[in-house]
């Protein structure tokens, strides 16, 4: 499986097995906001984790460990 990094997007990350967990453990508001419905196939999660001020590496290892 391919390495989440800070370029990928959010809907390649809620394909994943645990990626919506992660990303709600985290509370990245991307996953229950209707106006990102839009957008995920765009919103990298290292951009989402910058603009809300959230733990992009923790959130990055998280995945990468939690979807192996």
């Amino acid at each position: 499986m391919k390495k989440i990094d800070e370029k990928t997007t959010i809907s390649h990350i809620l394909e994943l097995p645990h990626g919506e967990e992660v990303l709600r453990r985290h509370g990245v508001p991307c996953v229950s906001c209707p106006l990102a419905a839009q957008e995920i196939k765009y919103l990298k999660i290292g951009e989402v984790a910058d603009m809300y001020k959230l733990p992009k590496k923790k959130i990055i290892e998280d995945l990468n460990n939690e979807n192996e």
